[in-house]
């Protein structure tokens, strides 16, 4: 029994705040501003405490299973969502139902917990959904905003949708194999038609979840309905855990059709990276900017998985880390503008930089490190991306790359240049910042020029891979 709690603890200290949760809303005494430090505190100690007692394991008959590396990338979304409970404070004190909001991120947790640790197809599939329908009532928790209900009602037929082609695939795998384990699966995978066919159904629904072109047409729309909070969640945590369990099943279950999902991926990484670095040029509205700026960074993550399994997951894994600081900061400073002023448009950011210098120094720290510039943590992780991409020798797919980052300069740098030197008539009023707010910045900023200087860091995810991959 010991052991069951030490190898579930993450699992069963988040089901431990959503219990917490549901005696807060049931009481439903107190203040969104009495609740929200505790909810925090809970939060900070979810990812404080991942850090010890780790213990790999198995449970129920092989369906769960965890280890370091499988905790550290638990620990990842904890701290995102940690850091979205500081940043998006200003909305969650206002909201009417900051218990409600907060049981549906942790629930969505939940599910992207037991979706990272999956180790058969029906728990996979269990875990997505879990993982993935609290998150389309976050998206409509506007209830006044009718952009928000469109949002949310897209995202749903899109899940919906991904959800079936997923079972259908999971059948056909089912059927071709006679097995849903995922080692069972690693052994008599092979490259007959039934079982591509069934892997391309299985693949195809990643690619929705990831927001990977052609699949993406829901994303902007859904972050732009959205409040931010649930923006930031659907970029950063939400596609973390895809991304993880992703490269996972890739090279521990199908790594027999590498021959078959290798060119797939070479592919969809050019369209993605270059559909969504052209489309981030047209946009006006702030979050649908950081929308297909999202679909870009997912490209240059699928570059990485086209390597060999070691240096591609470290390199995922590193990237991923710190794509949380970077995009949260980015989408932090929105929230925040958004919140006290009702601006989402990047012309309405110009002159920000005279009435709100904090702001303006994280926004353009947090688009440095998107744009990977260099000393921020945004260039090396786009350096171990490419350099894993490039050890079977595509140097072509690493030309068009570098190629993609190029242009992604010219739009992140136009914000800065809106923030820090264009003129403004009539700027954004100063904006007052509160502490947790501050503070989630401090946090992000810190991360984006610490994680990139701290060379044990990378290293310290490549040994775990190596242990437990």
């Amino acid at each position: 029994m010991s052991d069951f709690f030490l190898i579930m603890k993450q699992e069963l200290a988040v089901t431990a705040i959503i219990f917490f949760l549901l005696i807060v809303k049931i009481a439903g005494k107190s203040k969104n501003v009495e609740w929200l430090p505790w909810i925090q505190l809970l939060l900070l100690l979810n990812f404080i405490g991942g850090f010890f007692f780790i213990q790999s394991g198995t449970l129920f008959a092989d369906m769960y299973h965890t280890n370091g590396l499988l905790a550290f990338q638990k620990n990842i979304l904890s701290l995102g969502v940690y850091l979205i409970s500081l940043l998006c404070s200003d909305w969650l004190k206002k909201s009417e139902h900051l218990p409600e909001f907060f049981l549906l991120m942790c629930s969505s947790l939940l599910g992207m917990f037991l979706l990272i640790s999956s180790g058969n197809l029906l728990m996979f599939y269990l875990s997505l959904e879990l993982a993935s329908i609290p998150v389309a009532a976050m998206a409509n928790f506007d209830l006044h905003k009718k952009s928000a209900s469109e949002g949310a009602m897209k995202l749903i037929f899109i899940s919906a949708f991904a959800s079936a082609v997923l079972l259908f695939g999971i059948s056909l795998i089912y059927g071709a194999t006679g097995t849903i384990s995922f080692d069972s699966l690693a052994q008599v995978v092979t490259d007959n038609p039934l079982q591509i066919l069934a892997f391309v159904f299985f693949f195809t629904a990643f690619t929705f979840k990831l927001s990977v072109v052609p699949f993406h047409l829901w994303t902007a729309d859904v972050y732009e309905g959205a409040p931010i909070a649930t923006t930031s969640y659907l970029s950063v945590i939400s596609k973390g855990a895809v991304a993880f369990i992703f490269i996972t099943v890739l090279y521990k279950v199908f790594a027999p059709l590498e021959t078959v999902w290798y060119w797939m991926l070479v592919v969809l990484s050019v369209l993605t990276m270059l559909i969504g670095n052209l489309f981030a040029l047209r946009q006006q509205n702030i979050k649908r900017f950081l929308a297909f700026s999202s679909i870009a960074q997912v490209g240059f993550i699928l570059v990485a998985i086209t390597g060999t399994g070691v240096d591609s997951m470290a390199s995922v894994t590193y990237f991923i880390l710190i794509y949380v600081f970077s995009n949260l900061a980015a989408f932090g400073v929105a929230a925040i503008i958004s919140e006290k002023t009702g601006k989402e448009n990047i012309d309405e950011y110009k002159g920000l930089y005279k009435t709100n210098p904090f702001l303006s120094w994280m926004l353009a720290i947090a688009l440095f490190s998107l744009a990977g510039i260099p000393p921020t943590a945004g260039f090396f992780g786009k350096l171990f991306l490419l350099t894993a991409g490039s050890v079977k020798g595509n140097f072509w797919l690493i030309l068009i790359a570098g190629l993609n980052m190029v242009i992604s300069l010219f739009y992140y740098l136009k914000i800065v240049r809106a923030v820090f030197m264009d003129k403004n008539e009539n700027p954004v009023e100063k904006v007052l910042v509160n502490g947790y707010a501050k503070m989630g910045l401090v946090i992000c900023a810190a991360g984006i020029i610490l994680a990139g200087l701290i060379g044990p860091l990378y290293d310290y995810i490549r040994e775990l891979i190596t242990i437990f991959f």
